[in-house]
């Protein structure tokens, strides 16, 4: 948690950052992150996940991976970086990286165990800056275009739900 929250401090000397942490793992939190924070950071304990994504100023999402945030992400456009730490989240991110081209996957230190600040820094840069970053922004628009054909009337999504309305009302009468 230290080193997210230095990687993310670094990397707020050229992007502001915000970081939901539960309220019960706040005191993980060193006394003096917050009050370097100036205005570059804000730590919070919720936030509107769904608006927060929808900003056109959020230039990526560092996510854990799982399943509604990554669909989340994905449909509103926002390239990752993702920091899986078990189970389904690792199939995610393998998606998110590989099958989708929207993020890139934080790398270990095989000696500590642990994501290291600079690794951090290093992966928002990726996703934000360069020919790296427009190539996975691009990507992500791409994806909410298409995550949005689906939902829109007539999309695949939108059919499949007519179709299952139509069964259950079949069986129903």
């Amino acid at each position: 948690m230290e080193e997210l929250a230095w990687g993310l401090m670094t990397s707020s000397n050229t992007y502001s950052f915000l970081w939901v942490v539960r309220a019960s793992e706040e005191s993980k939190l060193r006394s003096n992150f917050k009050n370097a924070l100036d205005s570059k950071g804000l730590v919070v304990n919720w936030c509107p996940q769904l608006e927060v994504l929808a900003h056109q100023v959020v230039g990526c999402f560092v996510t854990h991976c799982g399943w509604n945030s990554t669909l989340e992400a994905l449909s509103l456009g926002v390239p990752m970086v993702v920091m899986p730490q078990w189970t389904d989240p690792t199939t995610n991110a393998k998606c998110i990286v590989d099958l989708w081209n929207v993020g890139v996957r934080v790398r270990v230190d095989s000696e500590k165990g642990v994501v290291s600040r600079d690794e951090i820094e290093l992966c928002a840069r990726q996703v934000i800056e360069g020919e790296r970053g427009n190539e996975l922004g691009n990507n992500a628009v791409r994806w909410k275009e298409l995550a949005k054909e689906a939902v829109d009337e007539g999309g695949s999504s939108d059919n499949d739900i007519e179709e299952i309305c139509f069964k259950i009302s079949m069986h129903v009468t």
